[in-house]
């Protein structure tokens, strides 16, 4: 089978090294094209980029050479865009316009009425929002997007949830650093710290999660009617979101209840390269999941829950720069491919 060609915008940042991680080896993508700014394009990518990550750089990407955010430079059939919001907001729809598929990680454009915001385990329906945008824009190619790092945890476990009849969410979260990036969270302000505050997540979370949850009428998403209330905090966790999530349900289910929706929830996407067994894993131990101990569990892919009490209360737990940002847009990408979409 022949690969996809594809690019990633934004190649030298932390989540653009993800992207270059998940990709260098799929089965179903081939790596052509690396852009990033003015001060990076034309120099070959192991001189332009800082990598960060654990893994070594594959040698191949290397001696790529980075070539500016510009539709006509980039090769490619579908470009993972791990832009900055103020950036994304006007260069993924030229490269739409242009024919390109965009499987995007910012979030400038998840809450636009014809783009989709996907989860494939959770809404992979929403994906008929695609010839809605493109008839609405005229364009040859499409945006999808996928959530907020934290909004994604979450809602994952909330899925098999929604046969109780969902009628409200709380959610605590404790957010590891790499979130924000790496010259996002000063040492001196983390260290030995908690920071009660992280600037619009909030409000990402509490949206993004009724438009994932809500229902594809044909021509638009029709949000969720339960409400959703977050308290974000940033902590001294260099990979993996922990949640805490409170979850009213009309049903009124018992833990045992919530634990077999748990176990038994299964998307039917085994076929897609980077979709973990199981997507949900429960822990039984009193005092998992943990970051440090589950945060790489089906290669990062894998959301943990864990202390499942009478509520209904859990935590939940998942790698942030993996499943919560370059993974779940690979995965939409493997969904669009078996859709047909590629």
């Amino acid at each position: 089978m022949a690969k996809i060609k594809a690019g990633v915008l934004g190649a030298t940042g932390n989540v653009g090294q993800r992207f270059i991680e998940m990709l260098s080896e799929h089965p179903w993508f081939e790596l052509t094209s690396l852009a990033a700014s003015d001060r990076s394009a034309g120099k070959k990518y192991g001189e332009a980029a800082s990598w960060r990550l654990e893994s070594k750089i594959p040698e191949e990407v290397s001696d790529m050479t980075v070539v500016p955010v510009d539709p006509k430079k980039v090769d490619a059939d579908i470009v993972f865009s791990a832009l900055p919001t103020d950036l994304a907001k006007t260069v993924e729809p030229e490269f739409a316009k242009a024919g390109f598929a965009v499987a995007s990680n910012a979030s400038a454009l998840r809450m636009v009425k014809d783009i989709p915001l996907v989860i494939p385990e959770v809404n992979p329906e929403h994906l008929g929002l695609i010839d809605v945008q493109q008839d609405n824009r005229k364009w040859d190619g499409y945006v999808v997007t996928n959530p907020n790092c934290t909004t994604i945890m979450m809602t994952v476990t909330l899925k098999p949830l929604m046969k109780f009849g969902i009628e409200k969410i709380y959610l605590a979260s404790m957010q590891a650093i790499s979130g924000a990036g790496y010259d996002g969270v000063a040492s001196m302000a983390i260290l030995d710290n908690v920071i009660p505050y992280i600037d619009k997540e909030e409000e990402k979370v509490e949206t993004e999660t009724k438009k994932l949850l809500g229902e594809f009428n044909g021509s638009e998403i029709v949000d969720a009617p339960f409400a959703v209330s977050a308290s974000c905090n940033r902590v001294m966790v260099m990979d993996g979101h922990t949640e805490a999530v409170w979850v009213e349900m009309a049903d009124n289910p018992s833990t045992e209840d919530i634990k077999q929706a748990f176990l038994e929830f299964d998307p039917g996407l085994s076929d897609l390269p980077t979709e973990p067994a199981p997507v949900i894993e429960v822990k039984e131990e009193k005092d998992r999941p943990q970051p440090r101990m589950d945060r790489n569990l089906g290669g990062g892919m894998t959301v943990s829950v864990g202390r499942i009490r009478p509520g209904i209360r859990y935590i939940c737990m998942g790698h942030n720069t993996i499943r919560g940002a370059a993974g779940a847009s690979v995965l939409n990408a493997e969904l669009l491919k078996k859709m047909g979409k590629l």
